[in-house]
């Protein structure tokens, strides 16, 4: 018998707060991270006055009509709250619900989407002031370590294996393999190539591999357009579509305007480190024998940063910091005139922040290396 583990989500006691507030609540982020569990769960509790509605039936889909809340009303029927999965599969879906929201304002809508380049384009606009909006990445540590032991092994196969509920709730290294190949395989690319136009699906591929290898680094699309024959415009698009689609983070360079500051560069981070290493094909259970070690760990502390922002409603922005002349920080945080600054070493390196204190003398500074996960 399998026994599936439920992780309690951050983000849900902050939805508790905002339902019936008469705005809907919209719930963004990759495919299998968790939205249709956490969505049933909020549902949970209200019994027989809640339902769930999946979109991608044709059954559900008929009931949605531009101007006819009346009609979407006898789907829900006394139902105080409600959600709707994949509502980006829904045409004009955030001009339906902004007249539903107005005719029938008691009745709480939660909606979802895997992707927010389709989702947010047809609900952000016409709903502004009617929604309040999430996003939910896969499992972040602290919530992990609420339902799962972590040592220092679990912690490599996080950076290994990333983090999606159904690969972190199995212990079977094997299993959990496959079940990210899966992910990686029938999930990654299903937005973007179902809504946009990618009229070269190899190129795509070879893109997000290039991708990839570079995490860490900065960035070249100049590069990347003639190492892969394509235009300039195409890589800048489709680099946009991994954006929005959840796959991949770009960070820009930070800079007040110092004198040898970046100040136009990006990096590129995955947002799961296990759908990296599947497109690498670097999957080597050996963390401490990697040579691409420090680089996956610069990503997991990224992401476990970005989690723990995400849950603020004013949220920090995570930037790199690098010279001309080659001095660097991994990841600085600006909130106003707060600035952070944050350097990820895999061992008990000799580390200097000299040169960004002569410019940043007011900035906290930080060397974060794994262990500091295990406290």
């Amino acid at each position: 018998m399998v026994i599936m583990i439920i992780f309690n989500r951050s983000i849900e006691p902050k939805i508790k707060e905002l339902l019936f507030k008469g705005r809907a609540i919209l719930i963004f982020g990759p495919r299998q991270a968790g939205k249709t569990t956490l969505a049933k769960k909020l549902l949970a509790e209200f019994g027989k006055e809640g339902e769930y509605f999946n979109c991608d039936t044709l059954t559900v889909r008929n009931y949605f009509a531009l101007g006819e809340p009346e009609k979407l009303k006898a789907l829900i029927g006394n139902r105080k709250i409600v959600v709707f999965d994949e509502a980006q599969t829904i045409q004009n879906i955030g001009s339906i619900l902004k007249v539903f929201i107005d005719t029938y304002p008691k009745v709480q809508i939660i909606t979802t989407g895997s992707s927010s380049f389709d989702l947010a384009n047809k609900i952000n606009e016409p709903l502004t002031g009617r929604s309040f909006e999430f996003v939910l990445y896969p499992l972040s540590l602290a919530e992990i370590k609420t339902s799962k032991k972590i040592d220092e092994k679990e912690i490599y196969e996080l950076m290994r294996l990333g983090s999606y509920p159904a690969v972190v709730g199995d212990d079977t290294p094997l299993l959990r393999e496959n079940l990210l190949k899966n992910i990686a395989t029938n999930y990654l690319y299903k937005d973007i190539f179902v809504f946009e136009s990618v009229r070269n699906s190899q190129l795509f591929e070879n893109l997000l591999k290039l991708l990839a290898y570079q995490i860490g680094f900065t960035v070249s699309v100049n590069e990347l357009s003639r190492e892969l024959g394509a235009s300039r415009l195409v890589i800048d698009k489709y680099i946009r579509l991994l954006e929005q689609a959840y796959i991949i983070k770009k960070v820009r360079s930070f800079s007040r305007n110092h004198r040898n500051e970046l100040k136009k560069s990006f990096k590129i981070y995955f947002v799961d480190t296990g759908i990296r290493n599947v497109v690498t094909g670097l999957l080597e259970s050996d963390m401490n024998n990697r040579s691409d070690k420090g680089v996956l760990f610069e990503n997991f502390f990224f992401m476990e940063r970005l989690k723990e922002n995400s849950l603020e409603t004013f949220s920090p922005q995570i930037y790199f910091w690098r010279t001309t002349t080659g001095y660097e920080i991994d990841f600085v945080e600006s909130r106003g005139q707060s600035v952070s600054g944050y350097k990820c070493k895999w061992k008990n390196d000799v580390v200097t922040f000299d040169h960004f204190l002569k410019l940043y003398p007011e900035a906290k500074v930080k060397v974060v290396r794994p262990d500091d996960f295990l406290q």
